[in-house]
C-alpha cells in the first residue's frame, strides 16, 4: 500500500536487504549470520592493518600461530561475538520501527467517541489505511485482536481480557528472541576456557618431556621459562572471551530494557485509547485495578 503512513515492507531493516523478516523485533538468523561474517572480516582487516604497523603487539593475540604458537580459538570467539552484535543491532533497528506505531492516531481522539461493536470497524479501517501489515507491529496487532473480538462477538468484556492475554504473549515472544543470544553469551567464555586448557596442556606437556629426558638444571630452567610464557599466551584466549562476553551482556541488558519500556508504552497506549473509550464504566475500573 503506497499510501500507508507506516510501511513494513519498505521500512523493516531485514526487508530492505531482501530477507524474510521476523515479526516485531525478532531477527532472521541467516541475515544476522551474514552480517556477523562481514563484521568479523572487517574486525580482522583492521587488526591486520594495525599489526603491519608494528606498534600494536597486543593485536597478535587475536591471530593463530606465530612464535608463540597461538590457537585458532580467538577466531571463533570473535565470530560469535560479532553474531551477537549483529543480532542486537538488527533488533535495535526493528525496535525503532516498532515505536513509530505509537505515533499513529488509530483511535479517534474525539472525547465523545465511544468504543462499541458498531464503531469497532472505524478503528480497523483506519489501521489498514495507515499501515500495510498491522500484524507485524506489536502494538497494532494487539489492538487489532482486541477490536476484532469486540466487532465479531460484540462482548465489550472480552476486550480487556484479550489485551491482557496478548500482552503476556508479546512479552513471551520478545523474551524468546534472546534465546540464541543467551546461548552465544554462554558459549563465548567456554571457548576461552577451551583455548586456555589447550595452551596449558601444550606448555606443560613440553616441560614434561624435558623432565622425562633427565635434562640438567640449565635445560630445566629454560624449559620452565617456556612454560610460564606459554601460560601467559594460554590465558589470552580466556581474557578475550571474558571481555567480549561482558560487553555483549551489557549491550543485551540495555536492549532488553528498551524493549521492556516499549511494552509498557504499548500497554499505556491501549489503556488510553481503548480501555478508557469503552462504554462499560465498570470494565474500566476493573482494568485499572488489574493494571495497578
Amino acid at each position: 500500500m503506497n499510501g500507508a503512513m507506516l510501511n513494513w515492507n519498505r521500512s523493516d531493516f531485514e526487508r530492505r536487504f531482501g530477507f524474510d523478516s521476523k515479526k516485531y523485533t525478532g531477527v532472521n538468523s541467516m541475515f544476522s549470520f551474514l552480517m556477523a561474517v562481514l563484521m568479523t572480516a572487517a574486525f580482522y582487516g583492521i587488526l591486520h592493518a594495525l599489526s603491519r604497523l608494528g606498534e600494536y603487539d597486543k593485536v597478535n593475540m587475536f591471530f593463530h600461530g606465530g612464535p608463540e604458537n597461538r590457537s585458532y580459538i580467538p577466531y571463533f570467539t570473535v565470530f560469535l561475538s560479532s553474531w551477537c552484535m549483529a543480532i542486537l543491532f538488527i533488533k535495535s533497528r526493528k525496535l525503532k520501527l516498532q515505536k513509530k506505531a505509537l505515533e499513529l492516531d488509530i483511535v479517534p481522539q474525539d472525547t465523545d467517541f465511544v468504543l462499541a461493536p458498531n464503531s469497532a470497524s472505524l478503528i480497523i479501517n483506519s489501521m489498514y489505511e495507515k499501515v500495510d501489515d498491522p500484524q507485524k507491529f506489536l502494538l497494532l496487532n494487539r489492538v487489532a485482536r482486541s477490536i476484532s473480538n469486540l466487532k465479531n462477538i460484540g462482548r465489550i468484556s472480552d476486550v480487556a481480557e484479550t489485551l491482557g492475554a496478548q500482552a503476556e504473549n508479546d512479552e513471551n515472544y520478545l523474551e524468546s528472541t534472546y534465546t540464541l543470544l543467551k546461548g552465544f553469551i554462554w558459549a563465548i567464555p567456554v571457548l576461552g576456557f577451551i583455548g586456555t586448557v589447550l595452551g596449558l596442556s601444550e606448555a606443560i606437556g613440553g616441560f614434561g618431556k624435558v623432565v622425562a629426558m633427565g635434562a640438567d638444571l640449565d635445560k630445566l630452567k629454560d624449559s620452565l621459562s617456556g612454560v610460564t610464557a606459554g601460560l601467559a599466551i594460554a590465558f589470552e584466549t580466556t581474557l578475550i572471551a571474558l571481555v567480549f562476553a561482558l560487553f555483549i551482556q551489557l549491550v543485551m541488558t540495555m536492549m532488553k530494557k528498551k524493549e521492556e519500556d516499549f511494552i509498557d508504552e504499548c500497554s499505556d497506549y491501549c489503556h488510553r485509547n481503548i480501555i478508557t473509550k469503552l462504554r462499560t464504566i465498570g470494565l474500566r475500573q476493573e482494568y485499572d485495578l488489574e493494571k495497578d
